[in-house]
């Protein structure tokens, strides 16, 4: 990271005249012989589901970008100096919070722009500290620079997961708790996070301040209907229990709807081999509970499932957390309700 906020200050250095031209002017309309012209907000948003939301409230009244490319992997993203400069003219930079954006900060301290506005999706909601369930990897916070993750193949039960927590979800610097990142994996997380931003872009932009609240109003009717699915299914579900053979972002989605889950690791670990004694755990809970499906999530090897499946005849189907998206996907306009109602979909295929 030290050596990415360099780079950018020599890039800085180098091109301070044309980044003065990127930036934001106290008066944002530029004026010429044709009369005067808006320029719109410069928003940046770090990963897909900010991104949509914008999208949605703002339309093409903003100038939206994202700065993870499509289908790659955000554990550990750290932003390239074209990214930095990108920041560097930005109005509204809107990101996820927590340990996995700890690069905001410096970043942020070294472009010195006081006036660029940032929001966190994590300060927009309550959050939950990440947790151990039975039979899952541990994931050693204290034991790597926030860009690696590492496990052992021991694994703590249920009921020492009072006794365990604070050593595997605290740092050993600050000792502050670990929160799950995934916020977003709730429609009803969702629609105050829209809440909230739809009065930041209005704040920032009073022009068009009523268009947002009006394209707000309208989305968190989609979003709403989207939470009343969710309900629906669960309520005339079979069972009240999900088995995630890979890495498992749906903390706030469970919590809400009342659901049990098993899974080989939290949703912050980068791990895809799980120890056999995980494994042999997870196993045994869908032979135990007949559980029909194991999940994996969105780009997954599915090795871990895989091995559940030729063990139980189990069959898998996808969740997809809505973090990204494929190329293809982005490409064809996909948006954060087009994924969550696949969610639905394959929650009704599990639960029954």
């Amino acid at each position: 990271m030290k050596r990415i906020i360099i780079a950018f200050a020599l890039i800085l250095t180098l091109t301070a005249g044309l980044l003065a031209g990127c930036g934001r002017p106290d008066d944002p309309t530029i004026y010429g012989p044709g009369g005067s012209v808006q320029i719109p907000l410069r928003v940046v948003a770090t990963i897909f589901p900010q991104y949509d939301f914008v999208r949605q409230i703002a339309g093409d009244l903003v100038e939206l970008t994202m700065l993870l490319s499509p289908g790659a992997e955000s554990h550990g993203f750290e932003p390239s100096p074209r990214d930095m400069v990108t920041m560097n003219s930005a109005d509204l930079l809107i990101y996820v919070g927590g340990h996995g954006d700890e690069w905001v900060a410096p970043i942020l301290a070294s472009l010195d722009r006081p006036e660029l506005r940032a929001v966190a999706l994590m300060d927009l909601v309550t959050v939950v500290e990440q947790e151990i369930v039975e039979g899952m990897e541990v994931y050693h916070a204290h034991d790597h620079d926030h860009d690696a993750h590492d496990h052992h193949d021991d694994h703590d039960h249920h009921d020492d997961h009072d006794e365990h927590h604070d050593d595997h979800y605290h740092d050993d610097h600050d000792h502050e708790p670990h929160y799950d990142e995934h916020v977003w994996t709730c429609p009803q997380n969702a629609i105050a996070i829209v809440r909230a931003l739809t009065e930041v872009l209005a704040e920032l932009d009073p022009e068009n301040a009523d268009a947002f609240r009006a394209n707000s109003a309208a989305y968190i009717e989609e979003l709403a209907e989207l939470d009343a699915a969710f309900d629906d299914v669960v309520a005339s579900a079979a069972r009240r229990t999900v088995i995630f053979g890979d890495r498992f972002p749906f903390r706030y989605m469970m919590d809400t709807y009342g659901l049990t889950y098993f899974a080989a690791f939290s949703g912050c670990s980068a791990e895809t081999q799980a120890s056999p004694v995980t494994i042999a755990f997870l196993i045994d809970k869908v032979l135990a509970e007949d559980i029909p499906y194991v999940l994996t999530i969105e780009f997954s090897n599915r090795l871990i499932a895989n091995v559940i499946s030729e063990a139980t005849g189990a069959g898998q189907l996808e969740m997809h957390s809505a973090h990204t998206i494929s190329h293809a996907e982005f490409e064809a306009g996909v948006t954060y309700i087009d994924v969550m109602l696949r969610n639905v979909e394959t929650l009704r295929g599990a639960l029954n």
